[in-house]
């Protein structure tokens, strides 16, 4: 008998179309600054298996034969360059979960799931928003777990929705909570660690002022999408998704028989196991972070394993399994392509060798700033860097051997200037194209991307005020130890 896919896991066209030529539109940017900007790069020193910038040896070099063609085939050319294993097992991991996740909706394992939430927190639901936004804010913040948390988001936009609300709730409950929990670090021993070791500070030293920011920035996070959930419980219409989940049909409570609900309670249970696997992967790569690399590959298993066996065991054929699963993979074919142009923006300015230029004339910029200019600098620079490089360690590793002794020479403290760099770095992903895990997210759910960003802007606005004020409040104290 045929079956309808309507799956949450699928990009709109109009969504696509337009994520698209944005993209598209920032591959150009970066093939022109090819153009018009010098060639250049600095030595390098290699650390175990990173690299350091030497400040002050930066040369400018003979352009490389990089023909405007080529802007346009960046996003096959990176499949097959020596970094393109981050990239492939991004797919992957995107496709594993796509079908998985199908699986569950279309066998009411999903279903199932979101009731038992429901009936438990039906009468608590703003604790639960709470309590959520929280836990999603502070494994970041705390821990570094950051992209482990992508797949928990498919769990939380249909509670949101079976709850009242809609999918920008959803998101706002969960995948804001993600950058911003990175912006507001505290211990993340990716950002600040990295950081701080770069700069020579004492390890997770000038908390106090982490903690204070950390929780400013949670209390205006709830209220946000507090107001906006409230909103959207009185007049639904005025989401700026409504259409979109409406095309999704209602949210209902699906009618189980007894024989149905024991299945598909098996089912449950054997994805959640597996499901508890993947987030001891997750804390180990928190606690271990060499095993970082191991992180996507093992979480796209675990959902394999887990989607597939919830399948079988709430009572379907494997076939039809697998068939449910293909769909659901094919349907995110457009997000994996948005992922490679994403990346491609990286690839076009490293291969014209400007990178390395933009930093330099960022650092000759702050070299004759005031210190609270010097800041402003830093952070602007790591917002322009976090546009291009993703990799919030990356940029750490690229960056803060030109900063440190910038700082030193500008009379702003090194803790200032790693603070500036967070600032920088975190908020950011929640606006920029370029970041494959937003094109992800966003692939899971109905929301498109300039719906996304129209929503978020007035939040992104107080982030930068409440950033600009801890910023000056640093310079001004001399925020230490140094």
């Amino acid at each position: 008998m045929p079956e309808t896919m309507n799956s949450s896991v699928k990009i709109g066209a109009r969504a696509f179309a337009t994520a698209v030529l944005i993209l598209l539109g920032l591959m150009i940017v970066s093939g022109l600054l090819t153009v018009f900007l010098p060639s250049g790069e600095y030595e390098r020193v290699q650390l175990e298996d990173r690299s350091l910038i030497t400040p002050g040896s930066y040369e400018e070099v003979e352009k490389p034969d990089y023909p405007v063609w080529r802007w346009f085939t960046a996003p096959v050319e990176i499949l097959f360059t020596p970094g393109n294993v981050t990239l492939i097992t991004l797919i992957l991991f995107l496709f594993a979960v796509g079908g998985s996740i199908t699986i569950l909706e279309q066998i009411h394992v999903m279903d199932l799931l979101v009731q038992m939430l429901i009936d438990k927190f039906q009468r608590n639901k703003y604790v639960l928003m709470a309590v959520t936004i929280f836990i999603f804010m502070a494994l970041p913040s705390l821990l570094g777990i950051y992209e482990g948390l992508v797949p928990v988001i498919i769990f939380v936009v249909p509670m949101a929705r079976r709850l009242g609300w809609d999918s920008l709730t959803g998101l706002g409950m969960s995948l804001l909570p993600m950058a911003f929990g990175l912006a507001a670090a505290i211990s993340n021993p990716f950002t600040i660690a990295v950081a701080q070791t770069i700069a020579d500070l004492p390890l997770f030293s000038g908390s106090w002022l982490r903690i204070i920011f950390f929780v400013l920035v949670y209390i205006a996070l709830f209220l946000f999408v507090y107001r906006h959930a409230r909103k959207v419980e009185r007049k639904p219409e005025s989401s700026p998704c409504h259409t979109a989940d409406a095309e999704l049909g209602e949210v209902e409570v699906h009618d189980f028989s007894d024989t149905h609900i024991h299945l598909v309670r098996r089912g449950l249970i054997w994805f959640s196991v597996w499901i508890g696997i993947a987030l001891v992967v997750v804390l180990g790569v928190a606690f271990f972070p060499d095993l970082g690399f191991l992180a996507f590959p093992l979480m796209g298993l675990m959902f394999l394993v887990g989607g597939f066996g919830a399948g079988v065991f709430s009572g379907h054929r494997l076939a039809r399994v697998a068939h449910i699963f293909l769909k659901g993979g094919l349907n995110i074919i457009p997000g994996a392509f948005l992922i490679m142009l994403a990346y491609s923006v990286k690839y076009i300015i490293d291969s014209g060798m400007v990178t390395d230029t933009l930093l330099f004339m960022a650092a000759d910029a702050i070299e004759q700033a005031s210190p609270f200019q010097s800041v402003l600098l830093i952070y602007g620079i790591t917002l322009v860097m976090n546009f291009f490089i993703g990799s919030a360690s990356a940029k750490a590793f690229l960056m803060m051997p030109i900063l440190v002794p910038l700082a030193d020479l500008v009379g702003i403290t090194r803790q200032t200037t790693v603070l500036a760099f967070g600032y920088g770095d975190g908020f950011s992903n929640m606006i920029f194209p370029t970041n494959p895990l937003l094109l992800i997210a966003l692939s899971f759910t109905v929301v498109s991307y300039t719906k996304w960003l129209k929503w978020t802007i007035p939040l992104q606005i107080i982030m930068a005020a409440f950033s600009l004020l801890f910023m000056f409040i640093a310079v001004q104290i001399g925020f230490g130890p140094f």
